[in-house]
């Protein structure tokens, strides 16, 4: 039934992928996060300040429909999932797309 190559999940993987999945499951997140991967400016990667994240969440909320804040934990539950890689420098975040993540979720299947 299975390819002799195709390795099976242990039950950790399997839980890891379940918590991307669940995250990928609301389809405002996986609506965030297609449009972070398809960013033409950073390939998946924006590097801004913090009044700069919250302009960024207030698009994100008008393209949704949706409240800032709901948007803002949205983003929580992807960077909680593993899919975004985000990094504090002083007033400075950067937040990036984790391709490994994205790359491990394809080679599952």
């Amino acid at each position: 039934m299975s390819n002799s190559e195709t390795k099976i999940p242990d039950a950790n993987q399997v839980e890891r992928f379940s918590e991307i999945f669940k995250a990928l499951s609301n389809p405002n997140r996986l609506k965030i996060l297609l449009e972070l991967v398809h960013c033409p400016v950073g390939n998946g990667r924006f590097s801004t300040n913090d009044d700069k994240v919250e302009n960024c969440q207030q698009e994100f909320a008008r393209m949704l429909g949706l409240a800032p804040s709901t948007v803002s934990h949205h983003f929580k539950e992807l960077r909680n999932a593993g899919l975004l890689n985000v990094r504090r420098e002083g007033k400075n975040i950067t937040v990036q797309v984790n391709t490994d993540v994205l790359t491990a979720v394809k080679a599952l299947f």
